[in-house]
């Protein structure tokens, strides 16, 4: 990985977007980065780590550039108030394991959050990479350490990037929910979230969370009546599942547990 102000320099035209094309081709030489490639740009949310910088390529021959603090908005229309002032960018030319090994290095070093763009082919391409980073970084948990790929994250990057539609959702659906006792609020939400990893199965939800299959079946029925939705019928099953995830990013969180 490489960084320094002649790399942050250079970058600012490839990831600022609407910049001239003989300006991206100028970066691009300067940087080295070659005309076609299989590029991705990560944005982190925090300070890169200590050891992460270093001159030449990593042990998968994938060669990084950082360009330090990355002051774009992010693209989301406001969702990531607060939370851009410490981002840092990357351009990343990957190597032969392509994005999932740059997302483990990233992890193997304790970076994050971070987002990390689909694949491009071309540093012209970078831009608009670098918009869809920043998105993929607005779909971690605040306060988490997720190095997340946007292609694992689609319906929560469409939630975030269109933050009024997401209130609005989180409402109509999960309003009843919301005026719950926070410990009350969070055993729905547990129970949910524990029924939904483990592929709407009841038995193995109550395994997970240490109570009774029955317990397991009563919460998920009082969710359905409060919410005014099934779990057993496709479309609303999507309603909740996206509330979940509009709940999962709020900056209020579900309270802490109760028993129950």
């Amino acid at each position: 990985m490489r960084r320094g102000t002649r790399y942050g320099a250079l970058l600012g035209p490839l990831l600022a977007g609407g910049a001239r094309p003989d300006l991206v081709e100028r970066a691009a030489r300067g940087l080295g980065l070659p005309e076609r490639g299989r590029y991705a740009v990560v944005v982190l949310g925090a300070p890169v780590p200590e050891g992460a910088v270093v001159e030449g390529p990593d042990v998968d021959g994938a060669r990084w550039w950082w360009g330090g603090a990355d002051g774009s908005p992010g693209g989301a229309e406001g969702r990531g108030e607060g939370r851009e002032e410490s981002r840092e960018v990357a351009v990343v030319l990957l190597g032969p394991a392509g994005p999932d090994r740059a997302v483990a290095r990233l992890r193997e070093l304790g970076a994050g959050p971070g987002g990390v763009s689909p694949v491009v082919g071309s540093p012209a391409e970078v831009a608009a990479a670098h918009r869809l980073a920043g998105t993929a970084l607005l779909t971690c948990e605040p306060g988490s350490r997720e190095i997340v790929r946007l292609d694992e994250r689609l319906p929560a990057a469409l939630l975030v990037s269109r933050p009024e539609l997401s209130t609005r959702l989180l409402a109509e659906v999960f309003g009843p929910l919301l005026t719950l006792v926070p410990a009350e609020r969070s055993l729905l939400v547990e129970t949910l979230e524990a029924w939904l990893e483990c592929g709407g199965s009841v038995g193995r939800a109550a395994a997970r969370l240490g109570c009774h299959r029955n317990t397991v079946f009563n919460r998920l029925r009082r969710l359905e009546r409060l919410t005014a939705r099934s779990l057993s019928r496709p479309r609303e099953l999507v309603d909740l599942v996206l509330a979940l995830d509009v709940l999962r990013l709020s900056s209020a969180p579900a309270g802490p547990g109760g028993g129950g």
